[in-house]
């Protein structure tokens, strides 16, 4: 998993309230066990409208979504994540997330910030014509005409992303420990390795 540390840069002003994990990404769409290629059907159903503000080359490579409420709500698909990722989409600021989806996020290196609604407000506005800047070490979100919004996020969380740990990187960090309980384990109880291809001492 990437680490992240600072976002920077133009956001998609979407702010829609109740966007679903169907929205994100269709159901068609979820035959495929690949990561790559599921941006193209990213928010399939809204970029059918021409006019859309996903296809707008304004906000062409914007890696941060600016949604209303309450977003990725109802199903349970990790595609959703995976989509946003492939389209290049690595922090969401929205004023509350689905536990599903905040969870899905997070294991896979996108930072979800939630804000007050009229500190989101403000972020919409602003994201129409300059970019944004999120922060992790330091919980804030800032703009070019000093706003400065502070968010939470659990230290646990922050301390993975800050770090790009997924739960193998996590378990690596403890490599040294494992090795030397599996080697202390082998001196201890050689019975244990029996039938697992290895000769007891």
């Amino acid at each position: 998993m990437k680490a992240v540390s600072t976002i920077e840069g133009r956001a998609i002003p979407y702010g829609a309230k109740n966007v679903d994990t169907d929205v994100i990404i269709p159901a068609k769409w979820l035959k495929t066990i690949s990561r790559e290629g599921l941006g193209e059907g990213a928010f399939e159903s809204v970029r059918a409208n021409p006019d859309n503000v996903f296809d707008d080359p304004e906000y062409a490579g914007a890696p941060i979504l600016i949604a209303g409420d309450n977003f990725g709500c109802g199903s349970s698909r990790e595609h959703a994540a995976w989509a946003l990722l492939d389209l290049g989409i690595t922090a969401v600021i929205a004023p509350s997330f689905s536990d599903i989806f905040s969870g899905n996020a997070f294991k896979n290196g996108i930072l979800a910030v939630a804000l007050p609604q009229e500190q989101v407000d403000r972020l919409l506005e602003v994201a129409r014509e300059h970019p944004i800047n999120i922060d992790l070490e330091s919980q804030t979100v800032t703009t070019p005409f000093q706003d400065r919004f502070a968010f939470d996020i659990d230290p646990f969380r922050k301390h993975c992303l800050l770090n790009g740990l997924d739960e193998i990187g996590l378990t690596l960090e403890r490599e040294a420990s494992i090795t030397t309980y599996e080697q202390r384990q082998a001196r201890d109880m050689p019975w244990l390795a029996q039938g697992t291809g290895e000769k007891a001492a």
